[in-house]
């Protein structure tokens, strides 16, 4: 196997409260077949919290940047693309859009592949997800929920 190349990603579980008042609203975006969290890939002089809010801003069409409550989790997974190995660390944050945005309609990012974005209820997030480590990640929002 090649030597595998580090990349570094941020990405956002964007909550809200839900209709119930019992547990919040996630919001997700359909990629590649997939539900899926929004994220994307740190750019040359970005922190990671600027990278998290600018990829969520960008693939779920946000006019304003959301705000970072807490981080949350990390995830690693490795791939393969056009022959280079590639090992991918996410740094997760929960985080809130601003009202105007939280009933507003999303512009998902469609050159990134995103065909929808849609808010689910936490636990039927969980169910949808179609990443075994996103599960992950909403757990460890749920914990920090409660």
């Amino acid at each position: 196997m090649s030597k595998i190349k580090p990349i570094t990603a941020a990405g956002g579980v964007v909550y809200r409260e839900g209709s119930q008042k019992i547990k919040p609203n996630i919001l997700a975006i359909y990629r590649r077949g997939k539900w899926d969290l929004p994220k994307g890939k740190l750019e040359d002089g970005e922190t990671i919290k600027e990278c998290a809010v600018r990829e969520v801003a960008e693939e779920v069409g946000l006019t304003t940047t959301p705000n970072i409550a807490t981080k949350l989790h990390e995830t690693y997974h490795e791939y393969e693309q056009a022959g280079t190995y590639f090992g991918k660390t996410t740094h997760w944050f929960a985080m809130q859009l601003n009202e105007e945005d939280q009933g507003g309609e999303f512009n998902a990012q469609e050159e990134e592949g995103i065909e929808e974005v849609k808010w689910f209820d936490l636990e039927k997030a969980k169910i949808m997800m179609g990443y075994a480590n996103l599960v992950e990640v909403l757990d460890a929002f749920d914990q920090w929920q409660q």
